[in-house]
């Protein structure tokens, strides 16, 4: 029933124009360069160590790896980070 739902709810979103991010509540990552990585519609920080940092996010979670990791902005569902990043991985 719940995928019936959310492909109902995708094919209204494509229909009428709206970003997909919004309606179905799907995370939005922006990478710029190396340095900085900005995420939208995150769930609140599972674990945060200077090498890696773990995001909750609506179904799973994302995990970024790299060197000195630094929140530079945190609200409740945007957040921004900087550091050297070497990988982000999504995990269901």
């Amino acid at each position: 029933m719940e995928k019936r739902r959310e492909t109902l709810t995708r094919v209204m979103a494509e229909f009428l124009e709206i970003p997909k991010d919004l309606v179905l509540d799907l995370p939005k990552v922006t990478i710029i360069g190396r340095n900085e990585i900005y995420l939208e519609n995150h769930r609140g920080i599972i674990e945060y160590l200077p090498n890696r940092l773990r995001i909750n996010l609506s179904r799973g979670f994302i995990e970024i790896e790299g060197t000195d990791l630094e929140i530079k902005a945190l609200m409740a569902d945007e957040i921004s980070i900087s550091g050297l990043v070497h990988s982000v991985k999504y995990h269901d």
